[in-house]
């Protein structure tokens, strides 16, 4: 394999500006396919994007012998379908978090992938851009000493229109999305930590649905114990006012600590010494950029996974832990 030619299962809003247009400007790698149910949509979409071929049968798109890698971008619902024929196939697959819609399905894929042989990856993308590259360097080479504790908090207003079924808003309804708001966000919070921080040696959580709005609980609380002795505490709420809006993460070492947003993609600010040093960084034109890249290098054997399977059921395993009810 030379060259990496890409067929998308399900080219929706996510993949119009954040992923889709990356595939064409990365070394090595083409958008050859991409597929969606509605016939009317995929045909606009292959046009707009310039893309040669489209199809409405996700199975006609694996089949195709010009496409010889597979990015699953669908609601997690079909995650595990559409990994499980493309890696029967032959074919590598890099799909959307999270994962897939439970930490069963995930274990599945990461099987699947080890019994054919086929390559694995998860889009939790944020690990390759150069903010978090920069944080992980950071707490590598013990910038503000020892990490002690990390402090998470995740709090957005009611948002209007989720109450009812829509193909627009499927994130709240726990049968396609796997649970709630909880699940769209998160995993990209908690697969960050495990990049930064390794493996966890405990874990709890719960979650509530307080307003009742719809079906999904609308906020959740965390804990992990991380084997290198860092505690973890994070809380999810998506039912406060507008005023109290708020996405932070805090790190906290023996010697200073760290404050950044982790969805606003602004700066890091670093305290030492009663001193304050930020690092700023550009927007990116297309958020997935830099992890396409790695994937495309991880496939073609040219370097390592940026998100391994593995990694991947490891986050399920938080998410389920702390909205599973017993």
């Amino acid at each position: 394999m030379k060259k990496i030619q890409w067929g998308i299962i399900g080219c929706g809003d996510v993949t119009e500006k954040k992923s889709g247009p990356a595939f064409n400007k990365v070394s090595s790698s083409r958008l050859a396919a991409v597929m969606r149910r509605d016939e009317g949509k995929v045909r606009d979409y292959a046009q707009r994007h310039s893309v040669p071929k489209w199809y409405t049968d996700a199975r006609q798109l694996i089949e195709d012998d010009e496409v010889n890698a597979i990015y699953v971008a669908t609601p997690p619902l079909y995650h595990e379908e559409y990994t499980l024929l493309a890696l029967k196939a032959g074919k590598p697959v890099y799909v959307e978090k999270p994962m897939a819609i439970s930490l069963a399905a995930a274990e599945n894929m990461l099987a699947a992938s080890k019994k054919t042989g086929s390559k694995l990856s998860i889009a939790h993308y944020r690990r390759q851009q150069p903010l978090f590259k920069e944080l992980k360097s950071l707490l590598e080479n013990d910038a503000i000493g020892k990490t002690r504790v990390v402090n998470m908090k995740l709090f957005q207003a009611t948002q209007p229109g989720l109450v009812t079924q829509t193909e627009g808003n499927w994130r709240v309804h726990p049968e396609i999305s796997g649970g709630g708001l909880f699940h769209d966000l998160a995993p990209h919070q908690l697969d960050l930590m495990l990049y930064f921080f390794g493996r966890p040696h405990e874990f709890h959580g719960m979650s509530l649905n307080q307003a009742g709005l719809y079906q999904a609980d609308d906020v959740v609380a965390g804990y992990i114990h991380f084997e290198k002795n860092i505690i973890f505490n994070g809380v999810w709420c998506f039912n406060v006012s507008p005023n109290d809006e708020s996405d932070i993460c805090e790190i906290f070492g023996s010697e200073g600590s760290i404050r950044l947003s982790i969805f606003k993609h602004q700066k890091i600010a670093l305290t030492r010494n009663y001193a304050e040093e930020h690092f700023v960084f550009e927007p990116l034109d297309h958020v997935q950029q830099p992890m396409i890249e790695a994937v495309v290098k991880y496939f073609l054997d040219e370097g390592p996974n940026p998100c391994s399977a593995e990694e991947g059921v490891q986050t399920m395993r938080l998410i389920e832990s702390f909205t599973k009810k017993k």
